[in-house]
């Protein structure tokens, strides 16, 4: 059973992969990939909290309330993964529209460079956010 697990794991983790080279050679959108990396995050999560891996795994001789301590324990780390993953995302994401603003406001007036760095810092911010968040639950 566990190999089976560990098959479909790996097969939801490498399938993205797969489709983006198989994009490559045939030139079609990325569509296809971006679903199927959505699909397996989610079969991976699915996966993770039903079954409970990632927290400390209930024996069959222990007690229910033990057993739904380790699926918390588990989904603790989830959703610390989850804190930093999408918080670094969406930081990038504004540190790349920031950032290009910033360089063309700076090359036609270099008195912005102050106001360009603010805003730069601040989109960074998202993402430290995000890493204080994710310390908070699993340290707090």
């Amino acid at each position: 059973m566990k190999f089976l697990i560990l098959l479909f794991a790996s097969f939801a983790m490498f399938s993205p992969l797969f489709l983006a080279g198989i994009r490559t050679y045939t030139g079609q959108k990325a569509r296809r990939a971006l679903g199927a990396n959505i699909f397996s995050f989610f079969a991976c999560l699915i996966l993770a909290s039903v079954l409970g891996i990632g927290g400390s795994a209930a024996a069959a001789g222990e007690t229910a309330a033990v057993a739904s301590a380790g699926l918390a324990e588990g989904l603790k780390y989830v959703g610390a993964a989850l804190a930093v993953g999408l918080s670094g995302i969406g930081g990038g994401i504004a540190v790349a529209a920031a950032a290009s603003a910033a360089l063309g406001a700076i090359s036609e007036n270099d008195k912005a460079f102050g106001k360009a760095l603010i805003f730069v810092g601040l989109a960074e911010g998202v993402a430290l956010y995000g890493l204080i968040v994710a310390l908070l639950l699993l340290f707090a």
